[in-house]
């Protein structure tokens, strides 16, 4: 009851401040026609100045008073060719705002809206956010606000500012979850890309250092590795660039979707497409057939090589490094119900409450991949 009371209350506002034109245009209407009068009847003394004055004949001041007087009975009376249309024009436009425009706005809510619907408060969305990734923020934001000391909050926000490209929130809250939580390779390297981020990808000494920070942790994190070598070809140490690169690719798994990316880095420094040794890996001449390939045709190879890690992982479910690298395949061929999928079997594998879970969780917070329901 109270919403329509609402209702109405700002419907007759709007009507009133709709209807205020048109009033305060009739009362100057009738101001302009006062004013008009004035000056004729100044008209008519002047002319009677001018006579006595001998300035003017008495036919000449008869003829003018004729035609000033009859200009001002047409603007006493109201001239019959001009004033009926003006008013017919306020009344329609009076009724549209009075009468057509309340209906109609009516009829549309009750069309495409949902006057059935409960309200819901600001706090109730914050509680149920849903897939609403601006309410999700402002809930973090306001959990943070009341205990800036949590790591995990800090932890969880980052990636999400970055994805929604505000790198520098993303790298306070970075810095926040460094600071409360210590340093993993996950933090660091999501740390120096919200860096390179801010420096249209160069990757900056703090950038470097923090993966060479992450490095020293996970010796052989790919992200940092690629990242690393990248600084060098930044740098115009294109030999030492190759060299890191070529390394990158020679231990990566055969299906590793960074790859492709990698061996352009290696051409691009002058050198030849590596193999990886892992088994199963392509040879040299599918390296070669690949670089020949459309860029559909090669997504297709890619997938394909996700596929069979996947295929090796349901037979062999104990391989926490493989389940890292297929969630991070999913996610980079953007098949987010992949992802979700493969995080579900590998926390079958690792469950949440071990150390290897807990990094399984974080990843996918990272790469937005939804984890409701697979904490417990």
């Amino acid at each position: 009851m109270l919403f329509w009371i609402l209702v109405a209350v700002l419907t007759a506002a709007v009507a009133v401040i709709l209807l205020y034109p048109l009033l305060r245009g009739a009362k100057a209407a009738e101001n302009s026609r006062a004013g008009e009068a004035a000056v004729y009847l100044d008209q008519l003394r002047e002319l009677d100045r001018d006579l006595a004055g001998g300035l003017i004949t008495a036919e000449e001041a008869d003829y003018a008073k004729a035609e000033i007087g009859r200009r001002l009975i047409a603007v006493s009376a109201g001239e019959p060719e001009t004033t009926p249309k003006p008013a017919r024009h306020h009344r329609v436009a009076e009724a549209f705002v009075l009468l057509i425009l309340p209906v109609l706005g009516l009829c549309l809510y009750l069309t495409m809206g949902r006057p059935d619907l409960p309200a819901q408060p600001l706090e109730a969305r914050l509680e149920n956010p849903g897939n609403d990734v601006a309410v999700l923020i402002a809930k973090a934001e306001r959990h943070l606000a009341e205990n800036p000391d949590d790591g995990k909050g800090w932890d969880v926000l980052a990636p999400i500012y970055f994805r929604t490209m505000r790198v520098n929130d993303a790298q306070l809250a970075y810095r926040n979850a460094i600071r409360l939580l210590g340093p993993s390779p996950i933090r660091l390297d999501g740390l120096a890309e919200t860096l390179m981020a801010v420096s249209d990808g160069v990757v900056t000494e703090e950038a470097r250092q923090a993966l060479e920070q992450s490095l020293a942790l996970e010796p052989d994190n790919p992200r940092a590795r690629f990242y690393v070598a990248l600084s060098m070809e930044q740098a115009g140490r294109t030999d030492e660039a190759r060299l890191a690169f070529e390394a990158l690719a020679q231990q990566s798994p055969a299906d590793a979707p960074w790859l492709p990316l990698v061996n352009e880095h290696i051409a691009k420094d002058g050198g030849a497409a590596a193999q990886p040794t892992a088994p199963g890996g392509p040879t040299s001449e599918d390296v070669a057939a690949a670089e020949d390939m459309s860029a559909g045709d090669r997504q297709q190879m890619i997938r394909g090589m996700v596929e069979s890690l996947d295929a090796k992982l349901t037979a062999d479910p104990n391989n926490f490094e493989g389940w890292v690298r297929l969630i991070r395949s999913y996610a980079v061929l953007n098949d987010k119900d992949r992802a979700a999928d493969a995080l579900k079997r590998g926390l079958a594998a690792f469950p949440p409450a071990g150390e290897q879970g807990r990094q399984l969780l974080a990843l996918a917070r990272e790469l937005g991949i939804a984890t409701e329901g697979m904490t417990q």
